[in-house]
Protein backbone atom coordinates (compact mmCIF):
# COMPACT_ATOMS: atom_id res chain seq x y z
CA UNK A 1 0.00 0.00 0.00
CA UNK A 2 2.69 2.51 0.89
CA UNK A 3 4.45 1.78 -2.43
CA UNK A 4 1.14 2.54 -4.12
CA UNK A 5 1.03 5.85 -2.27
CA UNK A 6 4.50 6.75 -3.53
CA UNK A 7 3.49 5.91 -7.10
CA UNK A 8 0.00 7.45 -7.08
CA UNK A 9 0.23 10.09 -4.37
CA UNK A 10 -3.28 9.36 -3.12
CA UNK A 11 -3.76 10.13 0.58
CA UNK A 12 -6.32 7.34 0.88
CA UNK A 13 -3.59 4.80 0.12
CA UNK A 14 -1.42 6.21 2.91
CA UNK A 15 -4.30 5.88 5.38
CA UNK A 16 -5.03 2.37 4.11
CA UNK A 17 -1.40 1.40 4.68
CA UNK A 18 -1.55 2.84 8.20
CA UNK A 19 -4.83 1.02 8.88
CA UNK A 20 -3.28 -2.27 7.77
CA UNK A 21 -0.07 -1.73 9.74
CA UNK A 22 -1.80 -0.81 13.00
CA UNK A 23 -3.29 -4.26 13.76
CA UNK A 24 -0.01 -5.88 12.72
CA UNK A 25 1.86 -3.62 15.14
CA UNK A 26 -0.63 -4.39 17.92
CA UNK A 27 -0.19 -8.11 17.30
CA UNK A 28 3.58 -7.66 17.45
CA UNK A 29 3.22 -5.83 20.77
CA UNK A 30 1.10 -8.69 22.15
CA UNK A 31 3.72 -11.20 21.01
CA UNK A 32 6.43 -9.12 22.71
CA UNK A 33 4.40 -9.05 25.92
CA UNK A 34 4.11 -12.85 25.78
CA UNK A 35 7.82 -13.26 24.97
CA UNK A 36 9.15 -11.22 27.91
CA UNK A 37 8.23 -13.82 30.60
CA UNK A 38 9.70 -16.62 28.44
CA UNK A 39 12.93 -14.67 28.05
CA UNK A 40 13.09 -13.94 31.78
CA UNK A 41 12.48 -17.59 32.61
CA UNK A 42 15.39 -18.50 30.36
CA UNK A 43 17.66 -16.11 32.24
CA UNK A 44 16.75 -17.65 35.60
CA UNK A 45 16.32 -21.30 34.55
CA UNK A 46 18.75 -23.84 35.86
CA UNK A 47 18.85 -27.41 34.64
CA UNK A 48 20.96 -30.15 36.08
CA UNK A 49 23.63 -31.56 33.77
CA UNK A 50 22.26 -34.26 31.51
CA UNK A 51 18.65 -33.19 32.08
CA UNK A 52 16.56 -32.67 28.95
CA UNK A 53 14.24 -29.70 29.24
CA UNK A 54 11.46 -29.00 26.75
CA UNK A 55 11.80 -25.27 26.06
CA UNK A 56 9.90 -23.15 23.55
CA UNK A 57 11.79 -21.89 20.50
CA UNK A 58 11.06 -18.29 21.51
CA UNK A 59 13.48 -18.70 24.39
CA UNK A 60 16.39 -18.70 21.94
CA UNK A 61 15.63 -15.34 20.29
CA UNK A 62 18.58 -12.97 20.86
CA UNK A 63 17.62 -9.81 22.73
CA UNK A 64 19.29 -7.40 20.24
CA UNK A 65 17.38 -8.96 17.36
CA UNK A 66 14.05 -8.62 19.16
CA UNK A 67 14.83 -5.04 20.17
CA UNK A 68 15.92 -3.94 16.68
CA UNK A 69 12.92 -5.64 15.05
CA UNK A 70 10.57 -3.76 17.37
CA UNK A 71 12.42 -0.49 16.82
CA UNK A 72 12.17 -0.80 13.03
CA UNK A 73 8.47 -1.66 13.32
CA UNK A 74 7.76 1.43 15.43
CA UNK A 75 9.74 3.66 13.07
CA UNK A 76 7.84 2.26 10.08
CA UNK A 77 4.47 2.85 11.73
CA UNK A 78 5.38 6.42 12.73
CA UNK A 79 6.71 7.26 9.27
CA UNK A 80 3.56 5.94 7.59
CA UNK A 81 1.42 7.96 10.03
CA UNK A 82 3.42 11.12 9.34
CA UNK A 83 3.06 10.54 5.61
CA UNK A 84 -0.68 10.01 5.92
CA UNK A 85 -0.97 13.24 7.92
CA UNK A 86 0.94 15.06 5.19
CA UNK A 87 3.75 16.20 7.46
CA UNK A 88 6.82 17.00 5.42
CA UNK A 89 4.96 17.74 2.17
CA UNK A 90 6.20 20.73 0.25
Amino acid sequence: MSVGYVAAGTTALAWTAFGLLLPVALLGFVMLARWIPVHRAHATASATPGETVNVPAERHFPLPVVFSHGLFAVVTLVLVLLTALGIGDN
